[in-house]
């Protein structure tokens, strides 16, 4: 059942090993990286330590890897300055060295957080990726984007550092609040509509299977997205041409996280489906796909119980103004032109900075104002 995606980057390449029970066999994939010691330093967050962090040190004792941990807190406002400063001393308390492996146990934010501390920390540690939640798995986990949020907005300090390996344990995606895990699959369903319809119809026929808990169907989804990410990764490392493709609907969601003040309010993945949602709208809207398309896209997620627009995130929005003004900030802006995401049908997205402001606008308005009915 286990399936193996290799990302071809030259010298920096590696193996992401999809499927069930990688946490116990952690030691023998991870020993292989190890030099004389035989010991890692492990960032994880409290919520994550909690359920597995036991399961993951006696997968490493197996081998006789010694394994020293710090859980923070859970929750993306980990990712700033603070937590960040308190993992670099720790890591540096513990005197890892540049042969040394840290590994990043947890979610997105720990990944994020835990890789870009590896990337800075004497000019660059080795570390190994075990996401935890669906989103981490398809996404963050793969392709080296590290880094920390900052007041001005989401992932703005980081550097490009790739893993050395990532496991992606299946199995630990049972123990997912049923939110959190389709926060995740809103970004597997991107992959399907950015770049492989045939993906996209096999995930309207087995979305409800993945859900129930079905092994094999989430390690094929896990699997076909990692290898769509890897594709373009190993194609566009640094974000020069394709690998923005990526962001198909985070345009959109970024703005909506920084208004709901990246509070669970949003997840980000239920951000991404209302991102997609509304670029295959804004594609339709200018006449680059057909009106279909937006409709097939929102059935789906809404078939899946997925947050598909601006009417289902609770609380206060800003108005489509400032939306626009915070869509500004993100970091597709190339001189001070936004990139957009579209789509000229269902698996075949591109990017264009050739999007009137006022069509973005009008989209926003009336996603607002369905919200006040």
């Amino acid at each position: 059942m286990e399936q193996t995606v290799h990302v071809d980057l030259d010298d920096r390449a590696y193996d992401v090993v999809v499927g069930p029970g990688l946490i116990a066999q952690a030691g023998q994939r991870i020993l292989p990286f190890l030099g004389k010691r035989r010991r890692v330093a492990v960032l994880t967050d409290e919520t994550v330590a909690a359920l597995h962090l036991e399961h993951l040190r006696a997968g490493l004792a197996a081998e006789g890897i010694e394994m020293e941990a710090l859980a923070l807190p859970p929750g993306e406002s980990t990712k700033g300055w603070p937590q960040f400063t308190r993992a670099v001393e720790w890591l540096l308390d513990k005197k890892v060295e540049r042969n040394d492996v840290v590994i990043a146990f947890g979610g997105g934010v720990i990944g994020d957080l835990a890789g870009f501390a590896a990337a800075v920390l004497r000019r660059g540690v080795r570390f190994v990726q075990i996401p935890t939640s669906l989103l981490a798995q398809v996404d963050s986990s793969v392709g080296g984007k590290t880094g920390i949020n900052a007041p001005q907005g989401k992932n703005l300090i980081g550097a490009f550092h790739q893993p050395t390996l990532v496991l992606a344990d299946t199995e630990v995606l049972g123990t997912l609040e049923p939110r959190d895990f389709l926060s995740g699959y809103g970004e597997v369903v991107k992959y399907g509509l950015l770049g492989d319809a045939d993906f996209f119809s096999w995930l309207e026929k087995n979305g409800p299977k993945l859900t129930a808990g079905d092994m094999e169907t989430r390690v094929q989804a896990v699997a076909r997205s990692v290898q769509m990410k890897a594709d373009i990764v190993v194609r566009d490392e640094t974000e020069q041409g394709d690998r923005a493709l990526l962001n198909l609907g985070h345009t959109f969601c970024h703005a909506l996280e920084s208004a709901t003040g990246y509070s669970d309010r949003l997840l980000h993945g239920e951000g991404v489906a209302i991102g997609c949602a509304l670029a295959f709208e804004l594609s339709a809207r200018l006449g680059m796909c057909s009106q279909e398309d937006p409709s097939r896209v929102r059935q789906h997620l809404k078939s899946m119980n997925m947050k598909t627009d601006l009417a289902d995130i609770p609380g206060e929005l800003p108005d489509a103004q400032a939306l626009l003004d915070l869509m500004a900030q993100d970091k597709k802006v190339l001189d001070g032109q936004l990139r957009f995401i579209l789509a000229r049908g269902i698996g075949e997205a591109f990017v264009t900075a050739d999007v009137p402001t006022e069509t973005v606008h009008q989209i926003l308005q009336e996603a607002l104002a369905l919200r006040s009915h």
